[in-house]
């Protein structure tokens, strides 16, 4: 399932005030958006998705403020706002590409630098009495400098990269808000708690499963997700959005995968061939208080890679046999 997450990032920033929460919390059939609001003269905006689930929006009022009026009504149309920022949007990748070759440049020249210095037979004068001395000194400054240059570098490549995301965001512009909740408020600077919920969007899990001789598998449930998501709470949930009161909600840790969870199970029956192509079998059991739902799974022995299959759903406290090649 693919997620289309620079749609709900948009909206959740258009017209709205700061925000102390955000959240998208994702189940196997939707998600649910949650964020707090704070009103500008008394009214806010909240853009709605055109997959939002009818009556499911709630709005709740923050201490000291009370709502006086909730009306749906039709977005605006893109006045040419969404080209705008796309047009400042490859200006500033231009400019950090400008500065990338600029600081190509200059390397070239601290790396010739470091090797002249190197380079230079000392000889000593009455102006350089210490002649090792300035070469040293010399080779440190344009180290020094060449330290600089990389870091500027890193620092502008992963600019460039968080300009890309951006630049994939503003070409979505046609994916903009087809309804607007116009909230009205009792103060002028109103607090709201906004929450609402879109079909049609989840989360795929992925898991790594390792084994070793002590007859457990280490599983690793990961989600996987599209777009970006900085300044977003996010959290994830194998149950359905019928069950969103009571589902057991897992929270994304950060890192180069979005981990959910990490569990040990217990494996019996073990067998792993012996030709080119992969091949294995091994029961697992789910012993934990918890559904694991299916999806794709990468298989490791002992911290060796040995193949990719596809884990099917398990119950707790219900066993599965795996079979690959065999």
């Amino acid at each position: 399932m693919k997620i289309f997450i620079p749609l709900l990032i948009i909206m959740l920033t258009v017209q709205v005030g700061p925000a102390a929460c955000r959240s998208v919390t994702f189940y196997s059939d939707g998600a649910v958006i949650e964020l707090d609001a704070v009103a500008t003269k008394g009214t806010l905006e909240i853009p709605l998705s055109a997959a939002m689930i009818e009556g499911s929006l709630r709005v709740k009022p923050g201490s000291g403020t009370s709502i006086q009026r909730v009306d749906i009504v039709p977005a605006a149309a893109d006045t040419g706002k969404g080209e705008k920022e796309l047009d400042a949007l490859l200006e500033q990748k231009n400019r950090l590409a400008d500065r990338l070759q600029a600081l190509s440049t200059r390397e070239e020249i601290f790396k010739s630098a470091a090797k002249s210095q190197g380079g230079k037979a000392p000889r000593k004068t009455k102006t350089n009495p210490d002649p090792m001395q300035t070469i040293r000194q010399g080779t440190e400054f344009a180290i020094a400098q060449l330290e600089a240059v990389y870091t500027a570098r890193r620092k502008t490549e992963q600019e460039i990269r968080r300009i890309d995301t951006r630049i994939a965001a503003a070409k979505k512009g046609g994916l903009a808000a087809e309804a607007l909740a116009r909230i009205h408020l009792s103060t002028p600077r109103g607090r709201v708690s906004v929450r609402y919920a879109v079909a049609g969007q989840s989360w795929t899990p992925r898991y790594d499963i390792h084994l070793d001789d002590s007859h457990t598998a280490e599983l690793h449930l990961s989600a996987l997700f599209s777009g970006s998501f900085n300044g977003y709470l996010l959290q994830a949930s194998p149950a359905r959005l019928a069950d969103q009161g009571t589902a057991r909600v897992l929270p994304v840790q950060a890192g180069p995968t979005a981990r959910l969870a990490s569990y040990r199970l217990p494996v019996s029956e073990e067998r792993f061939g012996t030709g080119i192509q992969s091949s294995f079998s091994f029961n697992v059991r789910n012993s934990q208080q918890v559904y694991l739902p299916g999806g794709d799974a990468n298989l490791y022995r002992s911290g060796e890679y040995v193949g990719r299959f596809r884990f099917e759903g398990i119950s707790s406290g219900r066993s599965k046999t795996v079979s690959i090649g065999m």
